[in-house]
């Protein structure tokens, strides 16, 4: 496999190993830089691509934590260690609700598993290190900027999410690690916000203690070992208080129902929305993957009231191969 990309963070952004009470060197050696290979059949291949890039943070023997959107449908893993080697993963499991996803490395890694923190114990101001894989050159000394909910376009909801100042650059699957040098989280994303009148870019890191209901499960059957919530294929953004389609996943219930990019969604069941997140919470309080979910929507100029009948989204997803 040809080694991932060189490159640095910004030297001012690096975090210096004086400035922390942990053994820093050694907690960012448990980062491993991933790499995955995804068929061009796969339902993820038109949004997410056919081969991922990222970070993974050795959790347990053998086990790489990481963001599931970079493994999701992967028919082959790649980790790269720091000492140069490559080892062949396994892509175990997948939630979609976290969105973290896990790996199981074929081969012996040799790398002691990072400890898992408490991230409801995290404050706002609080020091980090944002960590990739390649040791402080590849990390951002950071601190939290935030904890707040997150709603995707792409039907996903957290209730308090961590947000990281400065970015960075190649934040998916990288170790949020709090001063005691613990996993406190997993990076997700970029996103840019406003701040006195500038736009920075901050990271957006799913919070650790979400891990810890499902991961039993994850190790065990692939995926969180319950009903799954009804999902459309469809993809929204708030503007001016009107949920807004701006796309639609290719043969996924929306699609079916003839939903339009550009489509306004007024309501769930009868219950007005003006927002993903009520979007989102009315939708899957109606049931389980499957319910029929009653929508009123407007398109230029009309109104009308259509029944989106929800699936569970796995079912669309191609199985990992086991080796």
């Amino acid at each position: 496999m040809p080694a991932l990309t060189e490159w640095r963070v910004p030297p001012a952004n690096q975090p210096r190993a004086s400035d922390y009470g942990f053994d820093l060197d050694r907690s960012l050696a448990s980062v491993v830089g991933l790499h995955a290979i995804i068929p061009p059949d796969a339902f993820s291949a038109e949004t997410l691509g056919t081969e991922r890039a990222g970070n993974g943070v050795v959790i347990d023997n053998g086990l790489v934590l990481t963001i599931g959107y970079l493994i999701t449908e992967a028919e082959s893993v790649w980790l790269h260690l720091a000492d140069g080697r490559v080892v062949e993963g396994h892509a175990l499991g997948f939630d979609s609700v976290t969105g973290f996803g896990l790996v199981q490395a074929l081969g012996q890694l040799d790398v002691e598993p990072l400890p898992l923190g408490n991230s409801a114990k995290t404050r706002v101001g609080d020091r980090v290190v944002v960590g990739g894989a390649g040791g402080r050159t590849r990390s951002v000394a950071s601190q939290i900027v935030a904890k707040q909910e997150f709603a995707g376009y792409w039907e996903y909801l957290l209730d308090e999410a961590v947000f990281t100042y400065p970015a960075h650059p190649n934040w998916g699957g990288t170790a949020l690690l709090n001063e005691r040098g613990e996993l406190i989280g997993i990076g997700s994303l970029q996103l840019e916000r406003e701040r006195e009148g500038k736009a920075e870019h901050v990271n957006m890191i799913v919070p650790i203690d979400l891990l810890k209901p499902v991961l039993d499960d994850l190790r065990k059957f692939g995926r969180v070992n319950k009903p799954s919530r009804p999902w459309l294929g469809l993809y929204s953004t708030e503007i001016d208080n009107r949920l807004v389609v701006i796309g639609i996943s290719t043969n996924g219930p929306a699609a079916r129902a003839e939903l339009k990019t550009g489509d306004v969604i007024l309501a769930v069941d009868g219950e007005e929305v003006t927002s993903q997140t009520a979007f989102y919470k009315k939708m899957w309080a109606l049931g389980a993957a499957g319910v029929d979910v009653p929508l009123t929507v407007h398109h230029e100029g009309v109104t009308f009231d259509v029944t989106v009948t929800s699936t569970d989204r796995f079912k669309l997803l191609k199985a990992p191969k086991l080796h």
